[in-house]
């Protein structure tokens, strides 16, 4: 193996001096006995093994030389699971390659063991963990270790199944109804590299339409990679994919999955068993044989993101592989984020689009607060949590037999009280925490979020009264006074950990947080979107880009304006957000949020890496770090965290690049990275590309 004469982990003790355990004695012994020699013999072909060990230390991040033994000449092939010694110390890694000669003039060590001969790192897959390495300035060994699940020996010895059978091409025309669907079908059909961004129809049976193409390629022999943010909608789309190429082509990939059955069905990818991979972000690396479509559904979601390092988001791993494998991309959802929209503003992807006359024919109407009449004759009916436009709409739903949706941006009861006086934020007097209502069988005491401690005895530092507000009303809370102004009514909670999949086509009141609005049999007649306020006023840059995917995924839900469909959206009709959602035009939203980053330098129109740590770490951090010529540090700013005596524990940078300067970036936070590592830092810092906080 490479050593170097500065560097201590490269220094590998010589097995002399070492005193053997009675396992490795005795594998000693049967080689010695297998080789008639006293001391191993390497292999006579290719006996150069270059080994990616499975070290996450950026300086160490490169192949190593090893020597084959004969005994394991013919298990060590590229792409196998190896033990070698690394520093003293028996670790894991990757045959990655057979050679004849080495560049290394000392001497090298042997293989320890061929773990398997079975090859989990085939070339495809090892070139597109580099290329995400790349981009995100991580190390291979951070990738892999996310790529490749852990080995299962049992699971591996089963017999292998054979492939499944070709599907039938799908029936139906549901693409038709797109004007760009059909052409993008036939791209897909005929294995050409065609990219789209498809914004799809209020109520339309999306889990259907991504099935149809993936059964389409499964029928030609290719794969097919189908990635979405949560289990529910990983459900969705199975049974769909089930239903229409059949059980024995499709598997479904998430981390949730017990250790052997994940390897179990990751094998049978890997092994060409199955055509169609449907999953959460962990099937984003799924090695498909010849792929031949990768999709994306509701790109937005920051469930896409891994948070381990070096935390890759699936749309741009998609992307990596499509643009690599020459492979068709769907990035799909009802709304659209601004980097799906810089994709189709830059001609690498279309985008696949209703027509206005069959988006009306299928869009529920959507009322914003400010055109009840109610609020024109009473300016006090604005503040009001619930108008009189909202109640209408969920009276006429109830009376038709249909359930309603009601949309609540926070969990729990009153996760926020302020001052009812002067409206400061009411905190803990013990560790500064912010003070809530628990629940309703609490006698009104508030709690801190934090520390638990009780404040019966509240006063406001600022003003000194002692009434508190809520500044935020929870789902539990908003179920309370729903039930108590629609008495005789059924009223459902779905949030945290209880999550409702589906509601039956009978009256009810469903009250859901962000992402947890269970479907409804026939659509619900009615969604009342409320405190829209608490989503469009958050201190985020991606605010309004989420708050408008989070309400588009609820009005999806509801049946169309001719069936009687209403939105109620507790928010002021000018806004730009809600406008987009009245006239259910993302794109047109994505464009001018993506022409407000680009004039204020921000994500995607450049790229950023967030550095995170104490003050001296960041500090040091940015006085070692080569950035290029264009590059910019903006900060250090304080996260808010204190010690005892006042200071910053932890304080946040960010570097910002023209994006054609990206991968100059992750050169040299990868670099930065290596000093680090090589210097053995004591002092924690996190440094994370294009993250999703960046306020």
């Amino acid at each position: 193996m490479n050593r170097s004469d500065t560097d201590p982990l490269w220094e590998l003790p010589r097995s002399e001096s070492k005193v053997p355990t009675r396992r490795e004695s005795a594998r000693r012994t049967s080689t010695a006995r297998r080789s008639g020699k006293g001391r191993r013999q390497p292999a006579e072909s290719d006996p150069i093994a270059r080994v990616v060990v499975d070290v996450p230390l950026a300086h160490l991040d490169r192949t190593f030389d090893y020597q084959v033994p004969r005994e394991y000449d013919a298990d060590a092939v590229p792409g196998c699971r190896v033990r070698v010694r690394f520093a003293g110390k028996l670790v894991d890694g990757y045959l990655v390659e057979r050679a004849a000669t080495t560049d290394h003039t000392g001497r090298l060590a042997y293989l320890e063991r061929v773990v398997s001969r079975e090859r989990v790192l085939p070339p495809t897959l090892l070139s597109m963990c580099r290329a995400v390495a790349r981009r995100y300035g991580g190390t291979l060994a951070d990738v892999l270790r996310l790529a490749i699940p852990p080995r299962h020996a049992r699971v591996e010895a089963e017999p292998p199944q054979a492939p499944a059978a070709p599907p039938a091409e799908p029936p139906g025309d549901g693409w038709g109804r797109y004007p760009r669907g059909p052409a993008f079908v036939s791209a897909v059909r005929e294995g050409r590299a065609a990219h789209a961004v498809w914004q799809a129809l209020p109520g339309e049976d999306w889990p259907r339409r991504l099935a149809e193409l993936a059964t389409l390629v499964a029928g030609q022999g290719r794969g097919a990679v189908l990635v979405v943010p949560d289990h529910r909608d990983m459900a969705r789309l199975h049974a769909v994919c089930v239903e229409l190429a059949g059980a024995d082509a499709v598997v479904a990939l998430s981390a949730g999955l017990g250790p052997a059955e994940r390897y179990r069905r990751w094998l049978a990818v890997l092994r060409g068993t199955v055509r169609i991979v449907v999953g959460t972000r962990a099937a984003m690396f799924a090695p498909v044989a010849d792929p031949g479509l990768y999709v994306v559904w509701d790109d937005g979601d920051d469930l896409h993101v891994d948070p381990h390092a070096p935390y890759p988001q699936v749309r741009d791993v998609l992307i990596l592989r499509a643009h690599a494998d020459g492979a068709p991309l769907l990035v799909a959802g009802h709304s659209r984020t601004a980097e799906a929209q810089l994709l189709v503003e830059a001609g690498w992807a279309h985008e696949i689009t209703p027509a206005r006359e069959v988006l009306r024919a299928r869009a529920p109407r959507v009322t914003p607060i400010g055109e009840d009449f109610d609020v024109a004759r009473d300016e006090a009916a604005r503040a009001a949590r619930l108008p009189a436009v909202a109640f209408e709409a969920a009276r006429a739903s109830l009376a038709a037999g249909a359930p309603v949706l009601v949309q609540v941006p926070r969990r729990g009861y009153v996760p926020g009280l302020a001052c009812a006086h002067c409206r400061t934020s009411a905190r803990c007097r013990h560790c500064a925490g912010p003070l809530q209502l628990p629940g309703a069988g609490e006698s009104g005491v508030p709690r801190c979020r934090w520390c638990g401690v009780t404040d019966a005895a509240y006063r406001c530092p600022a003003c000194g009264s002692g009434r508190l507000r809520a500044v935020v009303v929870g789902a539990a809370r908003t179920a309370e006074e729903l039930g108590r102004a629609f008495p005789g009514t059924t009223v459902r909670t779905s949030g945290g950990g209880d999550v409702l999949v589906e509601v039956p086509a009978r009256p009810a009141l469903v009250v859901a947080t962000p992402g947890a609005e269970p479907v409804a049999e026939g659509g619900y007649g009615a969604a009342l979107l409320l405190d829209g306020w608490a989503l469009l006023g958050r201190q985020d840059l991606r605010a309004a880009e989420e708050t408008l995917r989070r309400w588009m995924a609820a009005a999806t839900l509801v049946r169309s304006a001719r069936e009687g469909g209403r939105v109620v959206v507790g928010a002021e009709a000018g806004i730009p957000t809600v406008q987009a959602l009245v006239r259910w035009d993302p794109g047109w939203h994505a464009g001018l949020e993506l022409a407000e980053r680009a004039e204020l330098g921000f994500p995607p129109h450049v790229r950023m890496a967030s550095v995170e740590g104490s003050p001296e770490a960041v500090a040091t951090l940015l006085d070692e770090i080569d950035l290029p010529e264009s590059g910019e540090v903006l900060g250090p700013v304080p996260l808010g965290e204190v010690d005892e005596e006042g200071r910053a524990e932890r304080e946040r940078a960010l570097l910002r690049v023209p994006r054609e300067d990206g991968r100059a970036l992750a050169e040299s936070v990868h670099a930065v990275r290596a000093v680090r590592d090589a210097r053995k830092a004591t002092d924690p810092v996190r440094i994370q590309l294009d993250p999703l906080a960046l306020v």
